[in-house]
């Protein structure tokens, strides 16, 4: 990461760090004190670390660590909390801690918004701003963390955004991650509704993480109705790039299917799925799908859901369903949306 560029003290490395506090005209050692204060304590500004003189902590206390504030919290019956935190050009993103006996998973936001205007989903309805920066990106984790009081297991990258198209900032995201915050990257999750190229891209990367790869439909028709980016990458093609992903990494894809009562959920859906899945490995997660006001989908029943099941099983694809958390706060797959300040009353109701 170039420090010269570098907005944030959030998102260094003990080594750039360190070369920080050497430049302001401190010992070296400062920077491993100010790395565990950022990554281990999660200090917000640097007049409240107090193993630095009070003189520097004055001299510095403008220099911004990178870190959100919490405008607004909610919390679901099964525990899971959604966030809203402001950024510093006022921005609003989302972010949600989704927490297990043994795990806490934080699903976090790539962009301020999505452009990809996906058909069922709250985010891309709400329209796109920009990228969000890594620092942005990291500060989630860390918030999630602390309000939490117990350590991130697991990160999947399928709050608002596509990653793929901020990918510069969502791989220096991963490296902090992993190698600053401890998380390891067989634990991290990348999502994608398929970018021309980037999947090909990403695969040169050679990480150890899960890509989950969401396909929704069992054919183009469907899938442009759903997905407006796959009238310029079609399902024969992304699939193709999928392929050679799992040739290149040796990694299994998970493909990601919302079922929608009487649009995609059909067992003869899911014959044609599984006939163009075939032959490298996979595995589909199903999510019955989440409601927005926008629009009429409806929620399949848990006998559709079955069938739906069972068809693809029958085609020896593996398969599981996954019942989003946080359906009550908004929270769940395809519910969160983009936001400014001043728009996040409607966002409480």
């Amino acid at each position: 990461m170039n420090q010269s560029t570098q907005s944030s003290l959030l998102g260094l490395s003990l080594a750039e760090l360190t070369e920080w506090v050497k430049q302001k005209g401190q010992p070296a050692y400062r920077g491993q004190q100010l790395y565990q204060w950022i990554y281990q304590k999660g200090v917000k500004s640097l007049s409240e670390i107090t193993v630095f003189s009070k003189q520097w902590r004055e001299e510095i206390s403008d220099v911004p660590i990178g870190r959100s504030v919490i405008h607004y919290r909610s919390v679901a019956p099964d525990a899971t909390v959604k966030y809203l935190l402001k950024l510093a050009d006022s921005n609003i993103i989302e972010t949600v801690g989704i927490p297990s006996y043994k795990r806490l998973t934080v699903c976090v936001s790539s962009q301020v918004g999505c452009p990809m205007a996906c058909d069922f989903c709250a985010t891309g309805k709400g329209g796109f701003v920009r990228n969000l920066e890594a620092h942005e990106i990291i500060d989630q984790v860390l918030t999630v963390q602390e309000d939490f009081g117990r350590r991130v297991s697991h990160i999947v990258f399928m709050g608002m955004g596509e990653p793929l198209l901020n990918t510069k900032n969502v791989l220096a995201a991963v490296r902090v991650l992993n190698q600053d915050v401890g998380i390891g990257k067989r634990s991290i999750t990348i999502s994608t509704v398929g970018i021309r190229d980037r999947i090909r891209q990403l695969a040169q990367h050679k990480l150890q993480v899960t890509l989950a790869v969401s396909l929704h439909a069992s054919n183009q028709r469907l899938r442009e109705h759903l997905i407006p980016s796959a009238r310029s990458f079609p399902l024969a093609d992304l699939v193709a790039e999928c392929r050679e992903y799992v040739k290149l990494t040796k990694r299994r894809i998970s493909f990601e299917y919302v079922l929608l009562a009487g649009f995609n959920d059909l067992p003869d859906h899911a014959r044609e799925l599984a006939k163009n899945l075939r032959g490298f490995q996979c595995h589909v997660n199903l999510i019955p799908y989440n409601p927005i006001n926008e629009v009429d989908y409806q929620r399949p029943t848990d006998e559709q859901i079955q069938a739906f099941v069972n068809a693809l099983e029958q085609q020896n694809i593996a398969v599981s369903v996954r019942y989003s958390r946080g359906l009550e706060a908004n929270a769940a797959c395809g519910q969160l949306r983009a936001s400014r300040v001043g728009d996040v009353v409607a966002l409480k109701n």
